[in-house]
């Protein structure tokens, strides 16, 4: 087992497994893409275990709790960190964690996406420590998100050379 994937297990937790899409629904693109030592990760939203999208959904400030957004943000990271996973073999691959873009499903009036998506940011902190994991932010309010998700993150990210 990986280094990563240890201190996962020993926070308890697991990563999910690829999305499951709604009916209908067709995304033509790659949630990772890596380009030699690059990686750009797409948006990911909260997802089960078995990949469906995750409950609660709405907005935070209306639907969602400030505190209840910041676990949705810790469950995007497992989300993230399952993808990644999958993409490249070890989650050891990476070298470093660059940036960070949080989108926050926002009732009008909310200002607090930061405090939300410190939930992802604390999840990578944990699993990477603070050398890999640290990274450059933004957290954005949005008017909507897909399948009214709370939130959404997408991450750009350096492998082992």
């Amino acid at each position: 087992m990986s280094t990563i994937e240890s201190r996962l297990a020993a926070l308890g937790l697991a990563l999910p497994g690829p999305l499951l899409m709604p009916a209908g629904v067709k995304l033509p693109f790659q949630f990772v893409h890596v380009r030699g030592t690059r990686v750009f990760v797409s948006g990911h939203g909260p997802q089960n275990l078995d990949g469906s999208l995750a409950a609660p959904l709405g907005k935070v400030g209306r639907e969602l709790t400030p505190e209840q957004g910041y676990q949705v943000a810790r469950v995007v990271a497992l989300s993230v960190l399952g993808s990644l996973k999958r993409a490249l073999g070890e989650l050891d691959r990476v070298a470093q964690w660059n940036r960070v873009f949080g989108m926050v499903n926002s009732a009008p009036g909310f200002n607090r996406q930061p405090a939300v998506i410190n939930g992802f940011s604390d999840l990578i902190l944990e699993v990477f420590g603070a050398q890999v994991g640290a990274h450059a932010r933004s957290a954005v309010g949005m008017a909507e998100l897909p399948f009214d998700i709370p939130v959404e993150v997408e991450a750009e990210l350096d492998l082992v050379g």
